[in-house]
């Protein structure tokens, strides 16, 4: 009997898990509904069942982040765990027969068996993975127990940035003033807290000036995975006036900023070097100084999640960081949290 930990020798090639194995019936799959009948015909997805193996759940799965609030990063790192989880149960594995220590001895060999270590962030992911997979198929009533109930999430604490102080966010401020476009970029990410990707992809109908008083903006995204992180933030009554200089400058057409990211980068470092900053300033940087802000402003931790537009997984480590940034041990001060208590 061949131990399912070992890999696979010489060339011989891993089973796909999202096709049925060669000299299957067409169109079966491992539970026995109907994958890809005929070249060129679209996929089912097939039905799982508390009798499905652990082989019949990848294209489920699949649909099921795709559809959900996960990134592409997100479901392509997932579908790799799954499909080393795979091979190392046995694709005619019962998913219903799945035990914790069964699951331990797998995040066991990842950890001390392979060689060289993983990073503890890596191995952080796949107790995500894991809790996320049977959470996924616990509530679709496929398993009866939740078998990663008792598995401890322990997430690596990532290092703090150094913030900008507020005499070191006003001396950039007064930088990127002599490029509307920076100025523009830097009232956005101080008023907003928006991600580089949501920058690089705001567009000019989402942006509201119809009451000069009081402009906004809206984030919007394609398809329906995201659209829990969608939402209205409102900036400043000078925000009006610099996007109509912006605008009669640049005349943006399908994006508020007609340029990659990297761009994007290259005029705010240009501000930084300006004002006489040595600190590394990016744009993550100045969502994070929004978020404190937000936080000494008394701003409720859920609403602040709700203005970043951040996911359950991405919040849990979030949070903590925050909280840290803008209520340091010893300073006397208590988070809106603690001072509603």
């Amino acid at each position: 009997m061949t131990d399912p930990r070992q890999p696979s020798l010489g060339s011989i090639e891993q089973p796909s898990l999202f096709v049925p194995p060669p000299g299957a019936a067409p169109g079966a799959s491992d539970a026995g509904q109907p994958t890809s009948p005929a070249a060129g015909a679209p996929v089912v997805i097939p039905s799982l069942t508390p009798a499905s193996t652990l082989g019949a759940c990848a294209l489920p799965y699949r649909e099921y982040l795709q559809r959900t609030d996960h990134s592409v990063y997100t479901v392509t790192c997932f579908l790799s765990d799954l499909r080393m989880l795979t091979d190392y149960l046995g694709r005619q594995t019962k998913v219903r027969a799945i035990t914790q220590r069964q699951l331990g001895d797998w995040l066991s060999y990842l950890k001390w068996d392979r060689g060289v270590p993983p990073a503890p962030k890596t191995m952080a992911r796949r107790i995500t993975f894991l809790k996320n997979f049977f959470g996924w198929l616990t509530d679709a009533g496929i398993v009866a127990r939740d078998p990663t109930a008792n598995i401890a999430l322990s997430r690596p604490a990532p290092p703090l940035p150094e913030l900008l102080f507020d005499d070191e966010v006003a001396r950039l401020e007064v930088a990127a003033a002599a490029d509307v476009r920076c100025a523009l970029l830097v009232m956005l990410l101080l008023s907003t807290g928006l991600k580089k990707e949501e920058v690089a992809h705001l567009r000019p109908e989402h942006v509201d000036v119809s009451d000069p008083a009081h402009p906004a903006i809206e984030v919007h995204f394609p398809g329906q995975a995201k659209r829990r992180r969608e939402r209205r933030l409102e900036l400043p009554a000078a925000w009006s006036a610099l996007y109509a200089a912006y605008v009669a400058r640049y005349q943006p057409r399908e994006r508020v900023f007609e340029c990659t990211d990297r761009n994007l980068n290259y005029i705010l470092a240009a501000a930084v070097k300006r004002a006489g900053l040595t600190k590394r300033v990016t744009l993550q940087l100045l969502r994070d100084v929004y978020a404190v802000r937000q936080l000494r402003a008394e701003v409720s931790l859920d609403a602040l999640r709700e203005k970043l537009g951040l996911s359950d997984e991405a919040w849990h480590e979030s949070a903590e960081k925050y909280r840290k940034l803008a209520f340091p041990a010893g300073a006397g001060e208590a988070s809106p949290d603690e001072q509603e208590d």
